[in-house]
């Protein structure tokens, strides 16, 4: 139930980037969704608070914790402005809601998904344990793991093309952009590029964290005399 309400918020989260298919009173009731699903997801992962500090002190933990504190910060980010500018259910404190606090909301989204990419990519273990257990491949496969590889790869590069469609770069530094994508034309390829997008920081998440590695390993088996010579 719980692995359900994450992908359930994540599928959200991309829904929500659609605005101009949704419309206004679709996206602020969708968003709504999205924070009470994060809500408990915090709820469920409470103890990962008390555990922090610790965590904090191992390089894998460090990389986790940096990116799971940018993705709170994200989140929060977008909890603040969304009410700010909601007009549809919480017009209350809308008038403080201006051009530059709907900017930072519109880049804060889009920071969202790429946080949230990699913070998949750190459950990714667990993801493809229950992966496992659903279709019962309790077995290594050099076919199954060769297959995910590829499918990894042209994710990846579909990605870097959907990231170019996208105009990613442009909308993560929070400029005016008239960039917007023509939903008339096509919706399916709107969710297409992101996923794809999404696909790409979990792979590069996935080979920094397996580069970190081996530096750390590579430094724990030098020498002292090495280490001596070095300094």
């Amino acid at each position: 139930m719980r692995l359900g309400f994450d992908l359930a918020a994540a599928v959200l989260l991309l829904f929500c980037l659609s605005y101009w298919w949704l419309g206004n009173v679709t996206h602020e009731v969708a968003g709504t969704a999205l924070f009470l699903l994060l809500t408990l997801h915090n709820v469920f992962n409470r103890r990962w608070y008390a555990n922090a500090a610790t965590r904090g002190r191992q390089r894998r933990g460090l990389f986790n914790l940096t990116a799971t504190s940018l993705l709170l910060v994200a989140m929060l980010v977008l909890l603040v402005t969304s009410v700010l500018i909601s007009n549809a259910l919480s017009s209350i404190l809308s008038a403080y809601g201006g051009f530059t606090v709907r900017q930072i909301h519109i880049a804060a989204s889009y920071w969202a998904v790429i946080l949230v990419s990699i913070h998949l990519e750190l459950r990714w273990p667990m993801l493809m344990g229950v992966a496992r257990l659903w279709f019962g491949t309790t077995r290594p496969s050099n076919v199954r793991t060769l297959t995910l590889r590829l499918v990894v790869a042209a994710m990846a590069v579909y990605g870097l093309w959907g990231s170019q469609t996208q105009a990613l770069g442009t909308k993560l530094s929070m400029p005016m952009t008239l960039d917007w994508w023509n939903f008339e034309e096509s919706v399916a390829s709107f969710f297409l590029h992101w996923l794809a997008i999404a696909g790409l920081f979990i792979a590069l998440s996935y080979y920094a964290k397996l580069g970190l590695a081996n530096v750390a390993r590579t430094r724990s088996l030098r020498s002292p005399v090495a280490q001596e010579v070095d300094q």
